[in-house]
């Protein structure tokens, strides 16, 4: 299981944003999704964390990026026009990711 929820996790974290972006904007779906994935810039408060990567950590609410202000500050985005929108939606889908790999930490 350890194997197929890292595969997921990354999948979910690098190649879903693509498919969202096809669906949200076929005719630039490229530039959206490039968008979306530099959404994962908020990863960089694991930088604040000691150890700065452990695997059985669950970020949401551990990291100050991943907790329920940012995902406030992020929801509130999804209201602005493009490229904001984009960015809300990265941000949304990562903690989203990050939930789902929390959820499968909890079924170990």
């Amino acid at each position: 299981m350890d194997l197929f929820s890292h595969l997921l996790h990354y999948s979910l974290h690098f190649v879903f944003p693509f498919f969202l972006a096809r669906w949200i904007n076929p005719s630039e779906w490229r530039k959206v999704g490039l968008v979306m994935l530099g959404t994962m810039i908020i990863d960089v408060d694991h930088l604040l964390a000691n150890p700065i990567f452990d695997p059985h950590r669950c970020s949401l609410g551990f990291h100050p990026l991943h907790g329920w202000i940012a995902a406030g500050l992020y929801l509130t985005l999804c209201f602005f026009p493009r490229p904001w929108l984009w960015i809300g939606l990265g941000c949304i889908c990562h903690l989203l990711t990050d939930g789902i790999n929390c959820w499968m930490l909890h079924l170990e």
